[in-house]
């Protein structure tokens, strides 16, 4: 619980607004009135659970509102790389971490653990950097792509350190365009140091505490020596921190290419790809493409195209063409790079989601962890297949890793909270949600899951208002499903009817999971039989989801997880 002890006047406190309307305390004089022991003293007692970060001003329906952050423009790269030079500010800060206490639950005595406890209550290691977003300083301002993706291959490079701890993109990238200070980022990622950088600036390694300089370094290259650069200044911040880091390995980049344009389409799909929607998910495999088009010996960005295909497929097209591409990209890649874990991380998602070959997809998986232990995608879909495959405790181990590797991951916490709600762990799932109600308010991902807590918990038109909001599919899906909660037959068949008639081909799963919950047994067999056919993705789930388990006593569905190889 971030606290003021000083008398720094409101003007002058360098803090985000939501982090003052939701956290920020004042104890002026380090004076502790009633209301902050009393806290304080909630938030410690072993009778009642951990007071999520965000609860107190989260509604009944967990959903708040927030301006969207504006997509960054694409423009041309020699614009901004002819004279190209680059900062690095690493900073070393002194803090206190709190410690979440651990509340056991009645009944079996059993301990209650949270990923949000579960990934703070470790002490913050001095091992540990978090790589900030890189300031756009290019003339027009239309370089964000670039910049943001120079700093993420230096995250990259700086991952390589064995025992250092470095949170993932979307976690780092959460502060951009914020004004926290050094020491609140820190806090929140859990780091002992930061590198942030911004165009034409000189390099240099800065001691928080004193302002001591380190190691300074002027940056002026071409855009011939633009991995030069990323390289030395990942090895000379290893260098520089030697004596914390304790590793003199040498770094290079895993997303190696020698062809600048090559590079610049690859961040572009990165940065597409993660945004996951109808309209980005196309425009990155198109980005991908022109990435090995100039470099036909690119394998990151093969490894792009191989999680774009079947993402796009599943989503939009249903192109059963478009699997086979996504296998042979996939494969590609681990053969131009067999020491890296993208392909395997590719391969494995296409052959959990599309193929149901979960031994190999665990395989491959195993083998991308075994390369980096921490790659936080991989962890994800680990604990997806780990799931699927009944194997719940070890899913929510991996899940709960990944967040505590990237604590401000909507995508994380999202899957984190939904296999919660499957397991019938709502305390859990609501905390979860919490924090992609912080980071993501408007997103529908967010809105989907803030709606499917509150249908589970009966709170039919808090979740109808939830569902509304949201401008994909799950209007429909989840707006059914809540219509019939709330005796409304009418209009929820209209609604599942609008849905069959758009999505059939790519959401046949969800529709079964609507037949499901009105109570029709053989319709949504029938729907999940028609899954089974189109391949569709959503069956990964079908084993824990919690919108079937009415039908898991139905010879019918067990035949359907036979099938699916998920039971013997």
């Amino acid at each position: 619980m971030p606290v003021a002890i000083d008398n720094t006047p409101e003007s002058d406190e360098r803090i985000p607004d939501r982090f003052r309307e939701l956290q920020w305390t004042r104890l002026p004089g380090g004076e502790t009135p009633p209301t902050f022991v009393e806290r304080v003293q909630r938030l410690l007692s072993p009778a009642a659970p951990p007071e999520p970060a965000y609860a107190a001003s989260v509604p009944q329906s967990l959903g708040v509102t927030a301006q969207s952050s504006a997509p960054a423009a694409r423009g041309a790269l020699r614009a901004l790389i002819w004279g190209l030079t680059l900062v690095a500010v690493v900073a070393i800060v002194m803090y206190y971490t709190s410690r979440w206490s651990v509340a056991p639950q009645g009944g079996g005595g059993e301990t209650r653990r949270t990923a949000a406890v579960a990934a703070g209550a470790e002490a913050i290691p001095q091992k540990s950097i978090a790589v900030l977003p890189f300031a756009d300083m290019s003339e027009h301002r239309d370089q964000e792509y670039f910049s943001d993706g120079l700093a993420e291959e230096l995250l990259d490079l700086l991952s390589q350190v064995p025992d250092l701890r470095v949170p993932a993109r979307t976690s780092s990238f959460y502060f951009k365009g914020r004004s926290d200070d050094i020491a609140t980022i820190a806090q929140k990622l859990r780091v002992a140091h930061l590198l942030e950088g911004r165009i034409r600036v000189t390099a240099q390694l800065i001691r928080a505490d004193n302002g001591y300089h380190l190691w300074s370094k002027t940056y002026d290259r071409d855009d011939k020596d633009i991995f030069a650069v990323q390289d030395e200044i990942a090895n000379a911040v290893v260098t520089a921190l030697k004596a914390q880091l304790l590793s003199a390995q040498p770094l290079a980049s895993r997303h190696r290419t020698d062809n600048t344009e090559a590079f610049t389409e690859y961040l572009l799909g990165n940065q597409l790809r993660e945004r996951d929607t109808a309209e980005s998910n196309p425009q990155a495999l198109r980005a991908y493409g022109r990435a090995v088009a100039l470099d036909p010996g690119y394998a990151a960005a093969y490894a792009g195209i191989a999680d774009a295909e079947w993402r796009v497929a599943d989503m939009l097209t249903g192109e059963a063409a478009a699997y086979r591409r996504s296998l042979e990209a996939a494969e590609h890649a681990i053969a131009l790079a067999p020491d890296s874990p993208d392909g395997y991380w590719a391969r494995g998602g296409l052959r959990m989601a599309y193929n149901y070959d979960w031994p190999s997809a665990e395989a491959d998986f195993r083998k991308a962890l075994e390369l980096d232990p921490n790659e936080v995608r991989v962890l994800r879909d680990y604990g997806s297949l780990l799931a699927a495959r009944g194997r719940t405790a070890e899913a929510l181990g991996a899940m709960r890793k990944s967040v505590a590797l990237d604590p401000l991951s909507a995508r994380a916490w999202r899957q984190l909270a939904l296999l919660e709600l499957d397991l019938g762990e709502l305390t859990e799932a609501k905390y979860a949600a919490q924090h992609l109600v912080a980071i993501r308010p408007d997103d529908y991902l967010t809105l989907s899951v803030t709606g499917q807590i509150a249908l589970a918990e009966g709170r039919a038109e808090n979740a109808l208002a939830e569902f509304r909001k949201v401008t994909s599919a799950w209007k429909l899906i989840g707006g059914a499903m809540a219509e019939h909660s709330l005796g409304h037959a009418s209009a929820s068949q209209a609604l599942l009817e609008e849905l069959i008639r758009k999505h059939a081909v790519t959401l046949a799963y969800q529709i079964a999971e609507v037949y499901a919950w009105r109570g029709e047994r053989d319709a949504a067999l029938t729907w999940l039989e028609r899954a089974y056919r189109q391949r569709d993705g959503g069956l990964t789930y079908a084993r824990h989801d919690h919108y079937f388990a009415p039908l898991r006593d139905d010879p019918r569905y067990r035949a359907l997880l036979k099938k699916l190889n998920l039971l013997p």
